[in-house]
């Protein structure tokens, strides 16, 4: 699903303009990348957790030159279902 489709369906849903389903969207984006900056988590009952997690550091082999290489560790935002969306998913 593209950010329109998703806008409309949004809008639709809410009985809102796509204008403001598209603000509503962004806020939602701006709150998670904002909550993420400071490590925090952001949880959603019924869908599920946005969080930053630290990947460990790792040895990698480049597949063509077969050289082993050394990846640092590094944050990543992982979203984590909550166990009604994989419910839901798996009906």
């Amino acid at each position: 699903m593209d950010n329109k489709t998703l806008i409309d369906k949004l809008s639709v849903r809410s009985a809102t303009t796509p204008a403001e389903a598209e603000r509503l969207l962004d806020a939602f984006a701006r709150v998670v990348a904002d909550a993420a900056s400071v490590y925090d988590s952001v949880a959603l009952p019924a869908f599920g957790t946005f969080e930053v997690r630290k990947r460990a550091e790792r040895v990698a082999v480049h597949p063509a030159t077969g050289k082993r290489l050394l990846i640092p560790p590094k944050l990543a935002l992982v979203f984590r279902p909550s166990s009604i969306l994989k419910q839901k998913v798996n009906e």
